[in-house]
């Protein structure tokens, strides 16, 4: 089980904070370093000092870590076109030596869709710039060098485009898609993404997700193989005083936490990744709420990761 550090900046974070947490997780042994990508805050937070953009983020970092893959859950396809989306990306993965994930979902949060002056259209047309968006970005990065790339969508139209630059490998960055929809987003997930994420479901109804994702994949004769992964909120505390120390500075109760996410002792923890593990999950992203507490990260990489086969 591969485990990643995932961030939600939005909630208040600066740059620096996020590079002392990236560089803990690489120091640490952790697979990633994830994040959001959101521009307004959730929740009873201030936010401040305000939003950090996901990709200006992760080029910074790709350039200040070295072994550690970096990505997004989820990039909002309505905050960006879809050619320069491509360029931004391919180019972080230039600067960090092909470490990059390129995790896109639909755009969910209208209230910062409305607080930054973005169109947030409804459903149905967010999930058909989506696809189109996936084929353009990933159309871009996979084109023969030396060939131009058209493509003639009901939202994107491009022509002639020189198709640079690319990514460092011939089919681009990974790509994730996430989320519990019966019907698009596995349908979506088997005919583009290498990874198919849950966030913050139970391990049954994670399960089923799985499952309807495996049968879009055998609808279409898929091949390649799909990883499997999941997300949770982590409190891991040597005591149950420590548990519950950590689960009120990020404003949650232990209860709830133990039943809707990854709460405990590092037993506790290591006994439901072991459920998730059991479901066909091959990565964990362990969702960090306090980014000033580095020693919950290293409790994590010593009491937790170091007992996972």
């Amino acid at each position: 089980m591969r485990l990643r550090i995932f961030t939600e900046p939005q909630q208040g974070a600066t740059y620096d904070t996020l590079l002392s947490v990236a560089r803990a997780t690489e120091d640490l042994g952790f697979d990633a370093f994830y994040r959001s990508d959101h521009y307004l805050k959730m929740g009873d937070v201030t936010g401040e000092p305000g939003p950090t953009d996901a990709w200006i983020t992760l080029a910074g970092l790709a350039r200040e870590t070295r072994r550690i893959r970096l990505g997004t859950l989820m990039t909002a396809a309505t905050f960006r076109l879809p050619g320069p989306l491509a360029i931004a990306v391919a180019q972080v993965d230039q600067m960090s030596g092909g470490r990059v994930d390129f995790g896109v979902g639909t755009g969910w949060f209208e209230e910062e869709h409305t607080a930054y002056g973005i169109p947030f259209p409804g459903l149905n047309e967010r999930f058909e710039k989506l696809e189109e968006q996936l084929q353009i970005i990933t159309g871009l990065w996979r084109a023969p060098a030396g060939e131009t790339f058209d493509f003639e969508g009901a939202h994107y139209r491009l022509r002639e485009s020189p198709a640079l630059p690319k990514p460092v490998t011939a089919d681009g960055p990974p790509v994730l898609i996430g989320g519990f929809g019966a019907k698009r987003t596995p349908r979506l997930a088997a005919t583009y993404a290498d990874e198919y994420n849950v966030p913050f479901h139970k391990p049954d109804d994670t399960a089923a997700a799985f499952g309807r994702v495996r049968a879009a994949c055998e609808a279409q004769d898929r091949t390649r193989p799909m990883v499997y992964s999941a997300a949770q909120v982590v409190c891991c505390g040597r005591d149950e005083a420590e548990v519950r120390r950590r689960a009120d500075a990020i404003g949650r109760e232990v209860p709830e936490l133990r039943e809707n996410g990854l709460a405990g002792t590092p037993q506790e923890l290591v006994d439901k990744i072991g459920r998730f593990a059991e479901l066909g999950a091959g990565t964990l992203y362990l969702q960090v709420l306090d980014l000033s507490d580095l020693d919950h990260l290293e409790l994590i990489a010593t009491e937790v990761m170091a007992k996972l086969s």
